[in-house]
Parts: C-alpha cells; sequence; structure tokens
C-alpha cells in the first residue's frame, strides 16, 4: 500500500492515487473501470466517482467533502485522497494522496515537464495548492 504510481493520462491523478491507495498498479485498475481511459484522458474523475470505485473495493464508509476547518486536520490522515482547486499551475485541479510519508502526488515534475510521457511521481512534503475537497476512504470521527 502507497508505493509511488504515476499517471500515465493527463487527467489520471485520481486514478493514480486510488491505485497507489489499494496496492494496484495504474494499468489494471484502469482496465477495471469502464470507459477509464476516456475519462482519464479527457475529464478526469469526479470525487464521487472515486468514492463508488472505493466502495466497490470494500470501502463501504467511503466519503467525499468539502474541506471546512472542522475537516481540515483530518486530511493529513495516511489514506486521504485531496483535491486541490484549479489555479495558475493546475488549471484542472489536482489529486494528491496522503501517506505516512507526505503526500504522493502522481506527477510531481508537473508543470516543469508538462509531456506526460514524462511524468514522475514522487514524495511532497507540503500541497501545492489549496485542498478543496478530501476523499475519506475510512470513517472520520
Amino acid at each position: 500500500m502507497y508505493q509511488l504510481v504515476t499517471q500515465k493520462h493527463r487527467s489520471g491523478c485520481g486514478i493514480a492515487c486510488i491505485a497507489s491507495f489499494l496496492g494496484y498498479d495504474y494499468e489494471t485498475l484502469l482496465s477495471m473501470i469502464p470507459n477509464g481511459d476516456m475519462h482519464a484522458s479527457e475529464r478526469g474523475f469526479y470525487c464521487r466517482e472515486l468514492v463508488e470505485l472505493l466502495k466497490q473495493f470494500g470501502y463501504k464508509k467511503a466519503v467525499y467533502l468539502y474541506i471546512k476547518s472542522h475537516i481540515y486536520p483530518y486530511i493529513y490522515t495516511p489514506g486521504t485522497i485531496v483535491f486541490i482547486k484549479r489555479s495558475r499551475t493546475y488549471p484542472v485541479g489536482h489529486y494528491l494522496l496522503r501517506t505516512p510519508y507526505g503526500w504522493m502526488d502522481p506527477w510531481k515534475n508537473f508543470p516543469v515537464s508538462s509531456c506526460i510521457t514524462v511524468a514522475e511521481s514522487g514524495i511532497r512534503k507540503r500541497l501545492p495548492g489549496t485542498p478543496i475537497y478530501a476523499i475519506f476512504p475510512h470513517e472520520i470521527k
């Protein structure tokens, strides 16, 4: 669990985070999703779609929440996936996974390298933007 997973499509960061959390590789998980290639290539995945995917893998209490002040401390729980809001650097937003080591970023070298074929995953100590949604695989208290 929490292996580095590099996204292979421009909008595949959500699937890469789920794959890392579940211990799958990117291509295997994407092949299990109807129209997965299309979503990862074009519009990406919405939080509710990623929550439904987690539920299919047995995480029945998975939820996504808009991050308000009382939710914010929980995003640092390993297994949490955050969506950072759209910005000049991330024009469509970006998903990252919290691990015990920091934030797993499925395209850490973006925007320095904006070509998906040379994308590299890695661990970040800090989020590269403002998180607005959090996906919790487990119930938060």
